[in-house]
Parts: C-alpha cells; structure tokens; sequence
C-alpha cells in the first residue's frame, strides 16, 4: 500500500509517469486483442540517449515480427518505455510506476545501478527484469532471483581482457570505473586482475554525466600505463581515448560492452581505435541468422534504426521475451508468474545464439573480443 501511494503521489507531483488506459487493459483482460505487454526503463535522453534508443529499437524490432507472425491467432506485443535519462533514481521510479502497471514483464532496462536499485521492487511484486542491457554483477547474484540475463555479466568480459593483457605483457594497468555503479563490478575487476598478478597502478571512478574528463585523463597518463581498462558509458570513455590520444598516449585501450556502439561510431569518426569486449554476435555476421534476423527486421520498423551491437543485444532480449510470453500464454495466460515460469525453464537457439536459462539465470557467457581500428572495422 505504501508503494502504491507514493507512486499515486509521484504521478500528482506531474513527473511523467504515463499509465495504460483501463479500457485498453479490460479488452485485453476479457479477451478480446490479447496484448503481450512489456516495460522498459531506458536512457533515450542525456549522455547515454543513443544507447536507450538502440537497445529499445532492437526490442520493438522483435515485438513488431512477433506480432505479424502472431497476428492470426489475435496476439499482439507491446513495449512501453519510460524514459530515465540514464540516471538510477529516475529508473527506480519507472520500473515502481511499470510494475503498479499492466505490463507482464520488464525487459531491456539499459542502467545498470538502475536495475541493481529496482530489484526489491522487482521481487515484491513478482515480476520478471529480463534482459537487462548491462553485465552489472550487482544482479547476478543468487538473490536476484527475478533478473533473468541474456547476455554475459562484466566477470566473463573481464577475465577475457585481462587475459588480453597478460598475453601482450602488460603490467602497468589502470582501471576507470563509474562511481553510481555497483561495488561489485570493482570486485570482479579486481578478482580477474588478481588472477594473473596485475595489480592496478591507477584506479579511478568518474561522474557519466561530468561537464570535463579532462582531470581523469591527464591522471591516467600520468601514471604511465601499458593499457587501461574502461567500464563504462561511450561519453566518458570517447573523451578519456580522445584526450589520451592527443597526448601521444603509447598504450593500449580495452573498453567493456557497456560502451556499446555509440563508442565504436564514435571512435571510428575520429580515426581512433581500441580494444572492445562484445556480448553478442557481431552485427556485419550476417552468415550467423539472428544477425540477418535483426537486420531484416530493423528494416521493417521503417523509423530508421541503425545495425549495431547495441541494438542486437536488444533484439536478442526481444526474442528471449516474445519466446517466455508464448510458452506462457500456451500454459494457460500469460501472467507474470508464468513468465517467470517459462523463462525458468527457457532455453533457446536464436540463430547462431544460445540462451539457457536450464541451469541459472545467466542465460549466456558469450564473450568476444575484437578489436576496432581506425577505420571502423571489428579485427580479430
């Protein structure tokens, strides 16, 4: 009741939190068009706003297949997204006012800390957070039990770099991190870096929404590193290399996904390069079906959406959630119970992707590590 009361008094207070018309959710109730509908908290302003948009395009590129092949048997997807700005209070609010909602699931929140911050909400009131677009550890532990992953958690990307590193001789690594994330993304770090003997000569947290990194990237260079290791968003992490490279830096780069492809445009536009981990297929692999799949369906939103490795995270979330909705609407309805319950058991080639939800939540440990030179092609 509480709950329920402040987001009553959030939505007063004229913080732009919509909700679904009761018409339209009595007509789904009494089965008439039944709609399969899911919510999102996404960045799609702020210094993040091109990652948010990726990720929601994938999402509705697979809600928008699904629902034509699904069309006869009077079935529709729906994507509801509210818009946090990146920030981790503003996701808390969204994911309290979607879950007081009509959505049967949340899928593709694109904050990390944010899904990390909604997780009482998520378990209180029973509902599935799947696919969040982050390998945030702090919701892969075995507590979270709603949070359903798609993708690899930053301790696979990690123990990958820093495997990386080893093998060109590194030792003098330095370490950026964002300071709203989880503590237990240091730790993995950390631990994977401990693992072959690295200790970090530098280790710095930075504010995404900072007006300079200026500061950071000149205390980097001064510690005269072999490489540095990036978790974090594009801006920050663009800069940082941008500054660095002015500077003559003779290091190596390595960026963990959550940079996503917004880092690579960007890097590729200042002929630029660097180390990157990818949690998914790489998105010119269009041998590979659920590259080609995506691709194909991105078309036929007709809005523009780029191919990108962000957008295919999200377009594999999508079809994770279109596959679990079905089961579940074949078990009998499509509640949010069942979706737990059909994502529990879920496991699914996509195309060249493999989720398993059979043993875990972490449905994926897919993990490669190219890298981008300066002309934009993924090497490696």
């Amino acid at each position: 009741m509480q709950r329920r009361h402040f987001l009553h008094t959030m939505s007063a207070a004229g913080l732009g939190l919509s909700a679904w018309p009761a018409a339209r959710a009595a007509t789904s109730a009494n089965g008439g068009a039944r709609v399969l509908r899911f919510g999102q908290s996404a960045s799609l302003t702020g210094g993040q706003a091109a990652y948010g948009a990726d990720v929601r395009n994938g999402i509705a590129a697979a809600f928008a297949a699904a629902s034509a092949a699904e069309a006869s048997h009077g079935l529709r997807f729906e994507l509801q997204t509210l818009d946090d700005g990146g920030v981790r209070s503003r996701c808390l609010k969204n994911v309290m006012a979607l879950a007081e909602g009509e959505v049967v699931g949340l899928v593709g929140l694109t904050s990390g800390a944010g899904a990390e911050a909604c997780m009482p909400v998520v378990e209180d009131a029973r509902i599935a957070m799947l696919g969040t677009a982050s390998g945030n550890m702090g919701i892969r532990s075995a507590q979270a039990r709603g949070a359903f992953h798609v993708r690899a958690g930053y301790d696979i990307e990690y123990r990958r770099m820093v495997g990386y590193i080893k093998d060109f001789g590194a030792q003098r690594v330095g370490v950026v991190t964002l300071a709203d994330t989880s503590n237990a993304n240091l730790e993995a770090m950390n631990q994977a870096l401990k693992l072959l003997e690295i200790e970090p000569r530098v280790a710095l947290t930075i504010d995404r929404n900072a007006t300079s990194f200026e500061p950071a990237a000149n205390e980097l260079l001064a510690g005269r590193l072999d490489c540095v290791l990036f978790t974090a968003n594009a801006a920050p992490v663009a800069a940082i290399i941008d500054h660095m490279s002015r500077a003559r830096f003779p290091g190596l780069f390595y960026a963990s996904s959550f940079a996503g492809q917004d880092l690579i445009d960007t890097l590729t536009a200042r002929k630029q390069s660097c180390v990157m981990s990818m949690v998914v297929p790489r998105p010119t692999a269009m041998a590979v079906s659920i590259v080609s799949q995506c691709k194909r369906d991105l078309a036929l939103l007709g809005n523009g959406a780029r191919m990108g490795i962000t957008t295919l995270e999200g377009y594999i979330a999508g079809r994770t959630a279109v596959e679990a909705a079905l089961a579940a609407h074949k078990a009998g309805g499509a509640t949010r119970a069942r979706l737990r319950d059909a994502l529990a058991g879920l496991r699914s080639d996509l195309g060249g992707y493999r989720v398993d939800f059979g043993a875990s939540n972490q449905g994926s440990r897919y993990v490669d590590l190219i890298a981008v030179d300066r002309f934009g092609r993924l090497v490696g």
